[in-house]
């Protein structure tokens, strides 16, 4: 069992990316103040909950053996538990959102816009979840591997998260393309546990290549900042 100071140096390492990605949103002059930026924090570590009580409920004694075992706790038990909740969490999130403060003037934005605000809120929520998690994992399991699985997990989740932010906020308009959206989360988020169970150096690396490339793909999604004006608006002009 490591010391105190062990889980004190893994909060300040969860909390890391939390900082860097409000620093790069900040300079990127993105639409984020600070106050939704917490908020989404707090919705990602609230969804928690929810994936708790939903992975009780689907805890069945007759799956705890063989390979539809192991598809069923990783994929279903695990990974569709947690998007799921944060999906919940999001959905509440930008609902309230909106009421409190919705758009300028009437104008809605473009979805340009409405896509890299679901997708970077989501990256936020997922840091969120990873940093309440950790904390709940930190009492027992407490090692360097441990350390470590959990900087990958983090990365991890802000990955799967985004994907789940911005199936959230096309929903109404493409639920063909949020349910897509939806499912790539949950496909990676289990391919992730699978190869991180096998404990083995092949699958290990693998499962650093996927989220690596997961959070590449959120990051290169959500660069380049917000258009300045609406589509509504680009279609009047054009009008006239």
């Amino acid at each position: 069992m490591f010391s105190s100071w062990v889980l004190f140096v893994l909060i300040l390492i969860q909390l890391l990316p939390v900082i860097i990605v409000y620093i790069w949103f900040r300079l990127a002059k993105y639409q984020i103040s600070l106050v939704r930026f917490l908020f989404a924090l707090l919705a990602g570590a609230a969804a928690i909950f929810p994936a708790l009580i939903f992975q009780g409920f689907l805890s069945f004694q007759f799956l705890s053996h063989g390979r539809l075992a192991l598809f069923y706790n990783f994929f279903i038990r695990i990974s569709l538990t947690e998007e799921l909740s944060r999906f919940l969490m999001l959905f509440i999130f930008f609902f309230i959102g909106f009421r409190i403060k919705p758009p300028a003037d009437g104008i809605q934005p473009s979805e340009f816009n409405v896509i890299k605000q679901g997708t970077a809120i989501g990256l936020i929520a997922g840091l969120g979840f990873a940093i309440l998690e950790s904390a709940t994992y930190a009492a027992s399991k407490m090692s360097v591997s441990f350390v470590l699985l959990r900087i990958l997990a983090a990365a991890l989740h802000a990955a799967c998260s985004s994907r789940v932010g911005s199936a959230v906020v096309i929903l109404r308009k493409n639920p063909s393309q949020a349910l897509t959206r939806f499912l790539t989360a949950v496909a990676i988020h289990g391919v992730y546990n699978l190869m991180v169970y096998t404990q083995s150096l092949l699958p290990s690396i693998a499962a650093v290549l996927i989220t690596l490339s997961s959070l590449i793909t959120t990051i290169l999604s959500i660069r380049g900042g917000w258009e300045s004006v609406s589509i509504s608006l680009d279609k009047s002009d054009e009008n006239q």
